[in-house]
């Protein structure tokens, strides 16, 4: 896991199926990065050994990438939000894959 923590973008993109590929080379919209900066204060403000807030998101086409494992993303299904824990194996798949 540090490894994939240390991995630049280039090598990043390297490891991701063509579709995410293209998605980061075109670059990532406001509504993502900011997805991603609620995940960093979350996971910043959260008190050692415990579990960070779950942030809310209607993003289902976000991207998993490696800063984003140990938080929690509340994921909204249609009809209520599903909080998701991001765990090592969710890396480089949509967030609308993930099944609890």
């Amino acid at each position: 896991m540090d490894n994939l923590l240390e991995v630049g973008t280039k090598q990043l993109r390297e490891l991701f199926h063509a579709r995410a590929r293209r998605k980061f080379n075109r670059g990532l919209n406001q509504n993502q990065k900011g997805l991603t900066k609620k995940l960093r204060k979350s996971k910043r403000e959260a008190a050692v050994g415990d579990k960070p807030e779950a942030v809310k998101t209607h993003l289902r086409d976000a991207i998993i990438v490696p800063e984003m494992i140990g938080s929690i993303v509340g994921v909204h299904n249609g009809k209520g939000f599903t909080n998701v824990e991001i765990k090592v194996i969710y890396i480089y798949i949509y967030f609308f894959f993930i099944r609890n």
